[in-house]
């Protein structure tokens, strides 16, 4: 977020050793100070250094959305807290340039939630997904989606160990149903595809070729 570092602005502004009735250059002020931005939407309390917001503070915005943490040089790096009023959500965690960096845990307004890593916004690497309707998913991210090795446990009792792509079922997989039934092979686009056997609960097994979820040919 860009500073107001050129910006000749006193009110509600204070650094420790300079007097708050004397008008301030920002590039001057280092210490503690409330910085109120020109168009009202930004307000600011916090360390400053050399103009800049920079050591802890906290950016609060008009619609009640904040950030409370660490900056650098006048942008959100390191260690925080985001908070989005229009949706409830919040995340704790590591930053960089403003953006959701590093390991955190996302609390979203529809009570889903997501414990892992972030890259600049997005799900990428390892983490733990409950989403709202308490379906459980822990693996590999890439770019918001399930992708790679992952397991997911269902909330009707159904559990899936594989393969993922872009949210979908792909690759080699075991699902082990609620009612006993395993499958254990190929999958394509969240469906059995390929080579695969299984073991249904009433004893019937089927080894073989699948196609669109269905032996295929049959």
């Amino acid at each position: 977020m860009a500073t107001p570092a050129q910006t000749r602005y006193s009110v509600g502004l204070r650094s420790r050793g300079t007097s708050p009735r004397r008008p301030l250059t920002l590039l001057s002020v280092s210490g503690f100070g409330v910085y109120v931005y020109p168009n009202g939407y930004f307000r600011y309390e916090g360390e400053w250094k050399m103009g800049k917001k920079h050591g802890r503070g906290k950016l609060v915005m008009k619609d009640g959305s904040y950030y409370e943490g660490e900056f650098v040089d006048g942008e959100i790096e390191g260690n925080g807290l985001r908070y989005w009023a229009k949706s409830g959500a919040s995340y704790s965690g590591q930053f960089s340039n403003g953006e959701l960096h590093g390991f955190g845990v996302l609390q979203c307004g529809d009570g889903g939630r997501y414990e892992g890593e972030f890259s600049f916004g997005l799900k990428e690497g390892h983490g733990l997904l409950v989403d709202k309707d308490g379906h459980r998913y822990e693996g590999s991210f890439h770019q918001n989606k399930k992708h790679g090795e992952g397991q997911m446990r269902y909330r009707n009792g159904d559990q899936f160990e594989g393969g993922w792509l872009q949210d979908h079922k792909q690759g080699h997989g075991v699902m082990h149903f609620k009612d006993g039934s395993v499958y254990e092979g190929q999958w394509r686009s969240n469906q059995f595809s390929g080579k695969g056997t299984l073991l249904h609960s009433s004893g019937v097994i089927y080894e073989g070729p699948w196609s669109n979820g269905k032996p295929r040919g049959q």
